[in-house]
């Protein structure tokens, strides 16, 4: 079991470097944009993956259409909430909303699924909800208000990530012989076919804004989704594939604000703060449960 935490730990560390450019570049283009070319990059990753893993295996058209429909939410609009409100309030406020998806996921886990959170995994939940709050704090203290729309975007990310991450699980359990490899690819196919439909309703340009940004840019916005799209992908789904509580891989996740924040702080060259070391040491306590 402790290899799933290890898996769920790496795939916050990953998404962590990756937020750094999501955010930067849709405060530059746009969270639409942005969204997209992560996804084609994923995309193309998860293929060359599974080919070179030995190629497809057969799947019914209802699991491919659970798989899409869960990417589709969950990696694609999802996605476009969350990174919008990245650009409005910064990924350490945005994530801390992250703390409610464990009670959503848990609840709806032990009625769907049968899944039990033991009182060893809920104590470590809530060792890093509080560590989240801690770290906030600073930023309410500095801002002194919320902003409503930032928290919308963030809200309605989360549950819909949620609501993905459990259309996953369902998939996994009723295609045995699909991968995590090949449930990634599918997802990621879901999340391009919403973008293919939203540039329908609100274009983003993505062909134009490609060439505006240039190879430098394009080159740091790649290695971004490589981080925060494909590896991150890969090592949480191999997470939720093999747990036995879904709401305990999905508390570990919400620690990614931590790991995000310390990258902030290196980025813009300023020493951790005694919120950030506090949230560490409130993190360390909850792995500790876990261990």
């Amino acid at each position: 079991m402790e290899k799933v935490y290890i898996y769920a730990v790496a795939a916050n560390l990953s998404f962590a470097i990756g937020v750094q450019f999501f955010t930067h570049y849709a405060r530059r283009v746009s969270s639409l944009w942005v969204n997209c070319f992560k996804g084609l990059v994923a995309t193309a990753l998860f293929a060359v993956t599974v080919l070179l893993q030995g190629g497809f295996h057969a799947i019914t058209p209802a699991c491919a259409g659970l798989f899409l429909f869960s990417g589709a939410i969950g990696l694609g609009l999802a996605d476009v909430f969350l990174i919008e409100a990245f650009s409005l309030m910064g990924p350490g406020r945005t994530l801390l909303i992250f703390g409610f998806q464990p009670l959503i996921i848990g609840v709806i886990s032990y009625f769907a699924f049968g899944q039990a959170v033991d009182a060893r995994s809920l104590i470590a939940i809530l060792f890093f909800i509080v560590c989240l709050f801690i770290f906030s704090l600073e930023s309410f203290r500095k801002h002194g208000h919320w902003n409503i729309r930032a928290m919308v975007f963030a809200l309605a990310g989360v549950t819909l990530d949620g609501l993905g991450v459990l259309v996953t699980r369902y998939a996994f359990n009723n295609s045995s012989g699909i991968g995590t490899t090949e449930g990634n690819l599918y997802r990621a196919l879901g999340a391009l076919l919403m973008f293919a439909l939203a540039s329908r309703v609100k274009p983003f340009h993505f062909l134009a804004k490609l060439r505006e940004l240039g190879p430098r840019n394009l080159m740091w916005i790649t290695l971004g989704s490589v981080a925060g799209t494909y590896l991150s992908l890969m090592f949480y789904l191999t997470a939720i594939r093999y747990s036995g509580a879904l709401a305990t891989v999905s508390g570990i996740a919400i620690t990614g604000t931590i790991f995000s924040s310390a990258f902030e702080c290196v980025i813009e060259r300023k020493a951790p703060s005694k919120y950030l070391l506090a949230s560490f040491a409130v993190f360390l306590g909850g792995m500790l449960f876990l261990f």
